[in-house]
């Protein structure tokens, strides 16, 4: 590889480390007009990651497919770098760059060059001092790796191209306040009517181009409001008052919302027209009861789905207990202590009928809630199915993606998650499938989200969350 071969504009050089390609394969393709540098410590050790069935391992080969059809595809000299343009049907224009040539760097001593971290960075040392015109940056999911090459006065980066927001104070929550003077700014020329104990307000003002499909709206003081938004035309938005849930007639398997959020996210799972609802919120503000407590009411009393599968990533918070005995169900007992506490609560509400009546409706419960394992679900299509994902937090966009796709007519999905609480390594707040399934699904007609604010479990536990 010669100097001339290198393009010296203002282009960047970027090294790719393993961890970006096996979080992301296709982030061949994502970086623009920019040139990408794959040293052959990253190859090696994609090939070593290679075996298996595990996502890291799916995404080592797709990376490795990808870059055998990049090089094979090309009639250009390998040491000149392959043009992206063709392969990426455009999203890329720059070239990529396969390490062709033994390098040999002074690394300081104690960076032994036999780890394969250590070889990549001596690569980008190399690349620095080669093209000293040209930025040369290292993209690395590994903080430490980042820490390191910058002590050797190197520039490094994370892989941004993955994350939905930069900051996820600036996720969408679902619902907004309206302003003191909204009727006054909004009220000119108001049609209003009522349908079905609903009433309906159509609006006209500068606050509606802003407002999205599903978005909850409320205003306090002397005429309190709760309305979600039902259509959006230009400047003109249709308002639906809401089900009140917080009343006991409304009750929904015994359980009434404590709170304002809670009200609403009982809207979106008792609705046949929402598809897909999801739910984020801090430990304890009822993300999973309000969720059972609804397909329990649409599967056994309105018989609106046939039962309700629950499912969740298995990444333990401790060390790892080894394997689980028994059948498919019994290994997702341990994961579903969620469920078993939920279930208990729910089943105190179901009424007085005494022991006997207790242990009926139990059973009964027990035999429409199937628990089903992550590593089952491609290919399969879930027909009326009420379908829970726990622990959205810690799926990657690509696993949520496989996971959604499963619904099949009839079938309603709610994912839960706790974005504060990810536990799946190199994914982060702004990378979650999570975040990136409420980023994508806002103001589409058949979905709507909720963040729940107000912890109701216990004064403990809310000032737990508080304070630790």
């Amino acid at each position: 590889m010669t100097k001339r071969t290198l393009r010296t504009q203002k282009t960047k050089l970027f090294v790719l480390d393993t961890n970006v390609l096996m979080h992301d394969p296709t982030s061949l393709y994502r970086f623009e007009e920019h040139d990408i540098f794959v040293p052959i410590m990253t190859l090696e050790e994609l090939d070593a990651n290679k075996k298996g069935m595990s996502e890291v391992a799916r995404n080592a080969r797709q990376a490795s497919r990808m870059m055998d059809d990049i090089v094979s595809g090309s009639p250009d000299d390998i040491h000149a770098g392959i043009t992206l343009d063709g392969p990426s049907r455009g999203l890329a224009t720059g070239k990529l760059f396969l390490q062709t040539e033994a390098i040999k760097i002074a690394l300081p001593a104690a960076l032994p060059t036999a780890k394969g971290d250590n070889h990549i960075l001596a690569v980008v040392m190399h690349l620095a001092e080669r093209f000293p015109q040209r930025p040369v940056i290292l993209v690395s999911k590994d903080i430490n790796m980042r820490i390191k090459a910058r002590a050797l006065g190197l520039d490094a980066q994370d892989y941004f191209n993955d994350k939905v927001l930069e900051d996820t104070d600036l996720l969408y929550s679902g619902w907004r306040e309206l302003p003191p003077d909204f009727w006054d700014t909004h009220g000119k020329g108001m049609e209003s009517w009522k349908e079905d104990s609903r009433t309906y307000y159509r609006v006209t003002g500068p606050l509606a181009p802003e407002l999205l499909v599903n978005e909850f709206l409320f205003q306090n003081g002397e005429a309190p409001l709760q309305a979600w938004v039902k259509e959006r035309n230009g400047r003109s938005v249709l308002l639906e008052t809401l089900v009140d849930y917080a009343h006991t007639k409304n009750n929904v398997w015994g359980i009434t919302a404590r709170n304002r959020e809670q009200n609403f996210a009982f809207n979106l799972l008792m609705n046949p027209e929402i598809d897909f609802v999801t739910l984020l919120g801090q430990a304890g503000t009822g993300k999973t009861l309000l969720t059972l407590a609804a397909g329990l009411t649409q599967v056994l009393e309105a018989k609106r789905y046939s039962e309700i599968i629950m499912t969740r990533v298995t990444v333990p918070v401790g060390e790892d207990i080894g394997f689980l005995p028994g059948t498919e169900e019994e290994k997702m007992a341990p994961w579903m202590g969620a469920l078993e506490d939920n279930l208990d609560v729910l089943n105190g509400t179901a009424g007085e009928g005494g022991d006997w009546g207790r242990a009926a409706t139990r059973d009964l419960i027990r035999s429409r809630i199937k628990i089903k394992s992550l590593n089952f679900m491609r290919g399969r299509t879930f027909i009326n199915k009420f379908l829970i994902i726990d622990e959205a937090q810690n799926l990657t966009p690509k696993q949520m993606k496989t996971l959604i796709t499963r619904a099949g007519p009839g079938t309603k999905v709610v994912c839960l998650g706790n974005i504060a609480q990810i536990d799946t390594p190199y994914l982060t707040e702004g990378s979650s499938g999570l975040t990136f399934v409420v980023d994508r699904f806002k103001d589409w007609l058949h979905s709507g989200h909720i963040t729940l604010q107000r912890g109701e479990r216990s004064r403990l536990a809310d000032h737990a969350a508080e304070v630790l």
